[in-house]
């Protein structure tokens, strides 16, 4: 942490590791905000079991935390992720054997009214709806990306990603595999996601498109959903108990409306971000396709171009390059 950060220009006598450790430790001891720390920099018994003579105190420690730009989190980030690899390869082989990746936005209210990047989202909750990119096998965050609340959950997602599955595959996982919600099933990024060796599991909305797909296939398309069963065999030797719930909704009158069953089916279907593009009129694709602000830099044996502003089809424009730079198959 302390090659990698910059955050002080003085060590009195703290270091930049020193910080980090002194929050990690906060939470630890139930700490919910570095006020917190006050209450632990004064109490003997802590100080012995974490080896320290002081602590920063919640003045400083908020100091520390202030001074970070987002080039500075995302290092320390990748130091944690640098570690967090060595401790990966502590573990038996099985433990490689597939990264399960999830992704969701979680919404932090605050009841601030000073608070930097702070926002309103549909809910009328105020507050950060805050990026997390876990490591489901373990439960450990790879990434965290802080939103004003107005943002959408899949924002940033595809970028954190591509980070998430190079970590892994750096670490010796032999395979990855995404989940998310709805949010998350975005078309454009998936083929360069099963490039990288991924593989994923998102939700999509249920549009018109694929509503009259599932309407089309025919019965034996169809099979039924099979759960798991939930619970140990000891359980459910034991008699279940009534459901009051479902007494009291008949009595009253209202519907008890329950599933019967779950059916599940299989379909081939063309991925919509290719479509979109080649539905477009010339004046949006060109835009999104031609009209980019580019740099040119010429140097002594090529020219370079720099792109200068990002768009929502600089991934596509990207893999499009790609495509067209292998050769032809004919």
């Amino acid at each position: 942490i302390n090659e990698r950060l910059d955050v002080l220009k003085v060590y009195r006598p703290y270091h930049e590791s020193d910080h980090v450790l002194n929050i990690a430790f906060n939470h630890l001891a139930i700490g919910t905000r570095l006020e917190h720390l006050e209450l632990l920099r004064n109490d003997a018994v802590y100080l012995d079991a974490i080896g320290a003579s002081r602590i920063p105190d919640p003045t400083t420690a908020g100091d520390f935390c202030r001074r970070f730009s987002s080039e500075q989190i995302n290092a320390l980030m990748d130091v944690f992720n640098e570690t967090r690899v060595k401790v990966w390869r502590q573990q038996p082989a099985s433990f490689f054997k597939e990264a399960v990746i999830d992704a969701d936005g979680t919404m932090i209210e605050t009841n601030g009214e000073c608070k930097e990047g702070m926002d309103i989202n549909y809910k009328g909750e105020w507050g950060y709806n805050a990026l997390v990119l876990s490591l489901a096998n373990t439960g450990e965050p790879l990434s965290i990306v802080n939103r004003p609340g107005s943002r959408p959950s899949q924002e940033h997602a595809a970028h954190e990603f591509d980070k998430a599955i190079e970590l892994c595959k750096a670490a010796g996982f032999k395979s990855v595999r995404l989940r998310g919600d709805t949010a998350f099933s975005q078309t454009e990024h998936l083929d360069r996601w099963h490039d990288a060796g991924a593989t994923f599991v998102f939700g999509i909305q249920a549009c018109h498109a694929y509503l009259d797909i599932a309407e089309q296939l025919p019965p034996e398309a169809w099979k039924t959903l099979k759960r798991p069963s939930k619970g140990n065999s000891e359980a459910k030797r034991r008699a279940r108990p009534t459901k009051v719930k479902r007494q009291v909704v008949r009595d009253r009158g209202y519907k008890d409306i329950r599933p019967v069953l779950e059916s599940v089916a299989e379909f081939v279907h063309q991925l919509t971000g290719w479509q979109q593009l080649l539905r477009m009129e010339f004046t949006p694709f060109g835009r999104a396709m031609i009209a980019i602000p580019t740099q040119i830099v010429k140097t002594g044996r090529r020219i370079l171009y720099c792109v200068l502003a990002w768009t929502p089809w600089l991934q596509t424009f990207f893999r499009l390059l790609d495509q067209l730079n292998r050769p032809l198959r004919c």
